[in-house]
């Protein structure tokens, strides 16, 4: 028996970049962020000794990757803007170069009729501004704030869709707790500290929106769903820490305009709360979110402690629980992750329930495979694993949307293969493969399977 998967009229069907990883930091004018940065002063934390200098080229291939985005059924694309590229010294003067380029692809996304989502920042601060402290210095939050008038003000007229930050907990957790990604802080008194000011940044230029513009702003998130592995009582409290960190630290504020009670409770008990303002509680509470955009990938799944932490060791949110690796589970090998469709699923009956069911959409979603060449057949990669992979999650968004959930979207990670940060294109994501030596782009099976999915919103089996 056919079973059709038919999405509501106007469903956004796209995919999601970030100017890093698109756009290659030595096309143009451009001031150093963190990455250059980084790259320049150590290359071997590097995937191949690949850093973000020469990527997928979408600087001035943009118009070859936007009339590939109309053949494959967008009608939106996620982009980000490089705040190093626009301010080259993250405060001060316009760079004109960077206006022109993102006026164009801005004006090239409309005239193919697909609509710009624009993000803001995309874990690239510039580096003259992380050399004041980042995000642990409060001045950077008023410095962000002007960036995002300055956006604004040159693309609010075409523009109507906008969002502060993109997974703000990576730069938190990989920058200030794991040793993933620069500065390389271990530190949570300091992780914690960036995130409030995060989270401050952001209710500064939704508020500095609202006051002059009249489209939507919001937040894109990384929610992964912290499962239990039983109900028992010590289970079940690890897994609700656990998504008192890594979920609700920031879905709360962004949504609710305010972080939960429970989690300031515990880091009070540990002595980890973060430096505040009287000032700072009425701003977060006055500008919550038009729209989330919500990132999903694989489940977290955890249970209790089988050992008390070293207290002498870094305070750590993985004092509260151990991960928990549950029997049978499907993996994509190529990434590590399990594959959990359902949790896009009870992603959106959470909103739905704890949260006035806000406008959302899936602003993330994809499947990194290794080596993607063993899969050609006659010159085009047959991703049959990406098509089910992407058809399972969207099964489990149309059921959530039946049920009354109010997600308006889905963007696959990412519409061309680009560089992943320290894993440069160790894993491949798009829907067109990227000769890393020509740049030469081709589509691959799942492009097609998109673009007539996309035709018909929706897809029938």
């Amino acid at each position: 028996m056919t079973k059709n998967y038919q999405f509501p009229s106007g469903f956004w069907w796209g995919s999601a970049a970030s100017a890093t990883q698109t756009e290659g930091s030595h096309n143009g004018t451009k001031g150093k962020d963190i990455w250059d940065h980084w790259f320049e002063t150590e290359p071997n934390r590097f995937f191949e000794g690949v850093g973000p200098y020469y990527t997928s080229d979408f600087y001035n291939r943009f118009k070859e990757d936007i009339k590939n985005m109309k053949a494959t059924g967008h009608n939106s694309f996620r982009l980000s803007i490089a705040w190093a590229r626009l301010i080259p010294a993250g405060t001060g003067e316009v760079n004109q170069e960077a206006v022109d380029f993102y006026n164009q692809v801005i004006n090239e996304l409309i005239a193919n009729e697909i609509e710009p989502f624009v993000n803001l920042y995309h874990f690239d601060m510039p580096m003259t501004l992380q050399e004041k402290g980042g995000w642990e210095n409060r001045d950077v939050i008023d410095a962000y704030v002007a960036y995002a008038q300055q956006a604004f003000a040159l693309f609010g007229d075409r523009v109507k869709t906008w969002f502060t930050f993109n997974e703000p907990i990576v730069p938190v957790e990989a920058g200030y707790l794991y040793d993933m990604h620069y500065p390389n802080v271990v530190d949570a008194r300091r992780a914690i500290q960036v995130a409030y000011h995060t989270m401050l940044a952001h209710a500064g230029a939704v508020k500095a929106y609202h006051q002059a513009y009249d489209g939507k702003i919001g937040i894109i998130l990384n929610l992964t769903p912290s499962y239990p592995r039983s109900q028992h009582p010590a289970d079940l409290k690890a897994s609700r820490i656990a998504n008192l960190f890594f979920n609700r630290s920031f879905l709360d504020p962004a949504v609710k305009g305010e972080y939960p009670a429970e989690l300031i409770e515990l880091l009070k008990e540990y002595g980890h709360l973060p430096t505040t303002l009287p000032e700072d509680r009425a701003l977060l509470k006055e500008n919550t979110v038009d729209l989330l955009g919500v990132n999903y990938y694989q489940p977290r799944r955890v249970k209790a402690k089988d050992h008390l932490p070293n207290p002498h060791s870094p305070f750590m949110p993985s004092w509260f629980f151990d991960r928990y690796e549950m029997p049978g589970r499907n993996m994509n090998p190529y990434r590590g992750w399990e594959i959990y469709e359902k949790g896009i699923y009870d992603i959106m009956i959470d909103l739905k329930e704890n949260y006035g069911n806000i406008e959302s959409f899936i602003s993330e979603n994809g499947m990194g495979v290794q080596d993607e060449q063993r899969f050609i057949k006659e010159g085009r990669i047959e991703d049959d694993y990406r098509i089910e992979f992407i058809k399972g999650h969207l099964k489990w968004l149309h059921k959530a949307i039946s049920e009354g959930c109010n997600a308006k979207g889905y963007h696959l990670w990412t519409f061309m293969d680009n560089w992943s940060w320290m894993n440069a294109y160790k894993n491949r994501y798009g829907f067109f493969s990227v000769n890393l030596e020509t740049k030469e782009r081709t589509a691959k099976k799942s492009a097609s399977w998109f673009a007539e999915t996309a035709q018909k919103n929706g897809f029938s089996e």
